[in-house]
């Protein structure tokens, strides 16, 4: 892709996804176009339907959140990849949860549709949890759905009390801190 036409993408999904988490995505395309400052036709070459739309919009984020996890555990210590994947996967799952209510109201059932990269993402976050096992970090006996139950459910938690980011961040310590193995007394 040209490097106008990738400026042109990119600002066309985060314009959608700015639109859709706030006016839900029943919205005519045209307000995405107009907020992305592009013509309906520059969106339709790059997007030809709502669907393909939302379709990018997903697997761009989860893309990123599995570029971040592959990251975390090639670059970091088990401990650390665990704690720094976890606080920016309930960094973004916090960013776009309007929008993924509104796709869900849409009946667009994400984990559904999108099940080959959310299983991705479960055996990545499976990965960090066993390294940090193996290193003493985590308990053995907390399984990787469960941490991602936490995550998920913390986020949101936060976002209907209305958590900023540092709330939420403080939130997924505590999910952290009930990670780590109990010591006898």
């Amino acid at each position: 892709m040209r490097a106008d036409a990738q400026r042109n993408h990119d600002k066309i999904l985060e314009a959608a996804e700015q639109v859709f988490a706030l006016e839900g995505v029943t919205v005519p395309i045209d307000l995405v176009a107009e907020r992305a400052g592009v013509g309906i036709g520059t969106l339709y070459r790059h997007f030809p339907t709502k669907e393909s739309l939302f379709e990018a919009i997903v697997t761009t984020r989860l893309s990123s959140l599995l570029a971040s996890a592959d990251a975390f555990t090639r670059d970091l210590d088990p401990a650390i990849a665990l704690d720094a994947f976890l606080r920016e996967f309930a960094k973004q799952a916090a960013e776009k949860q309007d929008l993924f209510e509104a796709l869900g109201q849409a009946g667009i059932d994400v984990k559904l549709k999108y099940s080959g990269l959310v299983d991705e993402l479960t055996a990545r976050v499976d990965t960090l949890r066993r390294r940090a096992v193996v290193a003493g970090t985590i308990r053995s006996d907390v399984d990787t759905n469960d941490i991602i139950n936490l995550v998920m459910g913390t986020c949101h938690a936060a976002g209907h009390t209305g958590a900023d980011d540092e709330g939420l961040q403080r939130l997924v310590s505590i999910v952290i801190a009930g990670l780590q193995p109990v010591t006898p007394r």
